[in-house]
């Protein structure tokens, strides 16, 4: 959209001061009692008749149509539950809400008691018995009502795209559905919410770049946390046994449709369970918000359907490898014969790094899912118990659902030996920024105190909501994603 009139402006500001000619206060007030319009919607209601009057409503909301007939105005109002139609007739107001209906523009937010009913043309309406001005708009509205068509503009104006475009409002309404549907499911397993530090002295927890800033009083650098992980598992030792936390999670990375470097996280650990207990509870989680938000476990997904009826499919690290692959993920040659065939450059790398990437590249695409990925290469993996009887294979799994990691989990590693060891090896090929070689001594003393065995568990929270409101970017999941400032020269 371009630059507003100044003209239109200025017709908004002279209506501001028409209000306040009247004794109209435009920025309005207390209202109280108010009906959501989805409720007062349901209301039995008939044709409008002087002898038969119909319930008497309260509602409150925005005005996104005005038109004039005279000594008769229908206006539309909106509020996060729906629309509904307003009359106003000029016999049925006072003298001077007649003239502050004259002065009502699209986008303006009024209070409104009137009589519910029906219109010869069967619309639902509210015919207005009072008006209360409450705020009036000084910036004019898109004339789209039915949903805003620049992109750019609907991210800028995050407050106008929840306005007229429905599915935006919808989706910021379901992620509440979900974030509450997890926190009840967790609560009611007797798992306890906590919270831990946004600003750390170790960026760890995770391989990620770090958003770095500096504390001025201590005259320190810090880091805006990668991952939860590293202080929840000392929570574990301190004696909480089940734990959990929500929180956002800042990496300074890439933008795409899966990826905003500020994103929410759940995290969780439960004392002596571990990474099978985890697949348990990951299914059961996320099916709980899939009931919260549908009558059926088949939902839509782009222009197909996804079927998410347990048990979801569960197939090992390998045996996919091996499957798209087509060969053993252990036999050093074949995987790097297959790397160079895919165009992955085999210098300086070691074998887990190619069968990661080579992981990512071939089989990850072909995991329609939902399918739990299990049993992972070790090196790929130093916050994980490795297998008893094969220390290679860590126990960590991945839910892939589409071709989108949801989750991950472990049998969490509490070995300060060798916790010590997996922080300081970087493997070879891996950049440090995909790398999780940073050495947090206050964690590895904390395992020396004694954590119990433990699974842990992290979903993104932005990428589970993509999946259950059939959203394709991340950027309309979340209210304000990251946007380069307006007029600022494009990055390197």
């Amino acid at each position: 959209m371009t630059e507003t009139n100044p003209e239109l402006l200025q017709a908004r500001l002279d209506k501001l001061r028409q209000l306040q000619a009247l004794g109209i206060d435009p920025w309005g007030g207390r209202f109280d009692n108010t009906q959501p319009i989805a409720e007062i919607r349901r209301l039995p209601a008939d044709y409008f008749r002087e002898d038969q009057p119909g319930p008497t409503v309260r509602a409150a909301g925005r005005v996104l149509r005005y038109r004039s007939a005279g000594r008769l105005l229908f206006l539309e109002l909106w509020d996060q539950t729906g629309r509904i139609q307003l009359m106003i007739r000029v016999n049925k107001v006072s003298e001077t809400e007649w003239k502050v209906a004259q002065l009502i523009d699209l986008g303006d937010i009024i209070g409104v008691d009137g009589e519910l009913g029906k219109t010869k043309t069967d619309e639902l309406t509210i015919q207005v018995t009072r008006l209360t001005y409450l705020t009036k708009s000084l910036e004019p509205h898109p004339k789209d009502v039915f949903g805003l068509e620049d992109i750019e503009y609907r991210l800028r104006h995050r407050y106008l795209d929840m306005i007229y475009t429905p599915d935006t409002l919808r989706r910021a309404q379901q992620r509440v559905t979900i974030i509450r549907t997890i926190r009840s499911y967790l609560d009611r397993l007797g798992y306890m919410e906590v919270e831990t530090p946004t600003l750390q002295a170790v960026a760890g927890g995770a391989a990620a770049r770090p958003f770095i800033t500096h504390h001025n009083a201590l005259n320190i650098d810090l880091y805006l946390r990668i991952a939860l992980e590293l202080h929840l598992k000392r929570l574990l030792v301190g004696g909480l046994e089940k734990i959990y936390e929500i929180g956002r999670v800042f990496r300074n990375e890439g933008i795409s449709p899966r990826h905003n470097p500020e994103f929410t996280m759940l995290e969780l650990y439960h004392a002596y369970s571990d990474y099978r207990g985890m697949m348990d509870l990951t299914e059961g989680l996320i099916l709980a918000c899939v009931d919260a938000l549908y009558p059926t476990r088949i939902i839509p997904y782009g222009d197909k359907t996804l079927d998410l009826t347990p048990p979801w499919k569960r197939v090992s690290y390998a045996e996919l490898f091996r499957e798209y692959v087509g060969c053993d993920m252990a036999d050093e040659v074949k995987v790097a014969a297959a790397a160079r065939a895919e165009g992955i450059d085999t210098t300086g790398k070691e074998h887990a790094v190619l069968v990661h990437e080579l992981f990512e590249d071939v089989v990850e695409e072909k995991l329609v899912g939902p399918v739990f990925v299990y049993d992972y290469p070790a090196p790929l993996c130093p916050l994980t118990k490795r297998k008893r009887d094969n220390p290679a294979i860590a126990e960590r799994f991945e839910l892939y659902i589409h071709g989108m990691e949801l989750a991950n989990a472990y049998t969490e590693l509490n070995d300060p030996i060798t916790q010590e060891e997996t922080f300081s090896k970087q493997l070879a090929g891996l950049s440090e920024e995909e790398s999780m070689a940073r050495m947090d001594r206050d964690f590895i003393r904390a395992l020396r105190f004694g954590m119990p065995p433990a699974g842990g568990l992290g979903i993104g929270i932005d990428r589970l909501v993509m999946l259950l409101t059939n959203t394709p970017t991340i950027r309309d999941v979340i209210l304000f994603p990251l946007l380069r400032p307006e007029g600022a020269p494009p990055g390197r």
